[in-house]
């Protein structure tokens, strides 16, 4: 029997220190990207996969910011109708209608203790099942939602997924996980060695890791039984190379689509040019500003 992909991780503990002083009063997740915020591309990416359960990781007090952010305000739509701004209010309410039938809850990281710590904090609302999980760095644009494709690959394996996208070795080396891989079919990879950020010698391949994985139980209780690193973190990507050094089968698939990250404050600011040039409300006019200003 094919196990279904009915949850969803999303860890957001994060103290988002590369984009201070600004995270110091707004969670990095909800930096905008044109004129919607990091989050809610990552949830209607969920929503789109057929996904209907969201775990948030927060930190202590983020919360309220998220579940504000989701819910419906009827105190806003009144004070709209009030002064007969019919064409927002219609867009106000086709937004509520994306999230309407999601449902959403949350667990505290109580401190930033890794990536694999967040996602373990979840494990009493994922329960012993396989869920899907995306960190709020990384928005793959695509027709195929980027979970969608890694849910198709896990249909036929039952084992964990981790999505990859192809860069050159010179930008792996130092900042990008390293991976050594065997080919198995078109964009599919049996993974064999994760290296955290490598020496340009030790980049194998020119696969790296985009931060949205299927993760099986089995996962789970490697990450229960994790040894925290000398920061005292417990790293997924840790955990993952132990599996393999136990004869695990972890496999990587290079996603399709245009991989906007979010991780620093340059890389944020070209996602954010890179969606508001496609936006067909801005595209024209930012066009010609741009030229303007060269």
């Amino acid at each position: 029997m094919i196990e279904e992909i009915k949850k969803a991780i999303i860890p957001v503990a994060g103290l988002g220190t590369r984009f201070l002083p600004l995270s110091k009063v707004i969670p990095k997740e909800f930096f905008p990207l044109v004129d919607k915020p990091v989050i809610h591309y990552i949830v209607e990416e969920f929503k789109k996969t057929g996904i209907k359960e969201i775990i948030f990781v927060v930190a202590p007090g983020q919360k309220n910011t998220l579940l504000n952010y989701f819910k419906n305000d009827p105190d806003l739509e009144k004070i709209l109708i009030k002064r007969k701004k019919d064409k927002i209010l219609k867009e106000l309410k086709d937004f509520e209608e994306t999230f309407n039938d999601l449902s959403f809850s949350f667990v505290v990281q109580k401190k930033p203790m890794g990536d694999g710590h967040a996602i373990l904090q979840a494990i009493g609302k994922s329960g012993a099942e396989s869920v899907a999980v995306s960190f709020g760095d990384d928005i793959v644009e695509s027709e195929e939602p980027a979970i969608s494709q890694l849910i198709n690959i896990f249909r036929t394996s039952s084992s964990p997924i981790i999505a990859l996208k192809s860069l050159p070795k010179e930008k792996i080396a130092g900042a990008y996980a390293g991976l050594s891989v065997e080919k198995i079919a078109n964009r599919l990879y049996k993974i064999k060695k994760i290296i955290e950020k490598p020496e340009l010698s030790e980049v194998d391949s020119n696969l790296t890791i985009v931060g949205k994985y299927i993760l099986t139980a089995e996962v789970f209780t490697y990450l229960k039984k994790a040894t925290p690193s000398k920061r005292g973190e417990i790293i997924l990507a840790d955990v993952f190379d132990k599996m393999l050094s136990d004869g695990k089968i972890i496999y990587g698939y290079e996603l399709k689509g245009e991989w906007l990250e979010c991780g620093d404050k340059l890389k944020w600011l070209k996602s954010f040019l890179y969606l508001a040039l496609k936006d067909l409300r801005f595209k024209n006019e930012l066009e010609q500003y741009l030229k303007n200003i060269k």
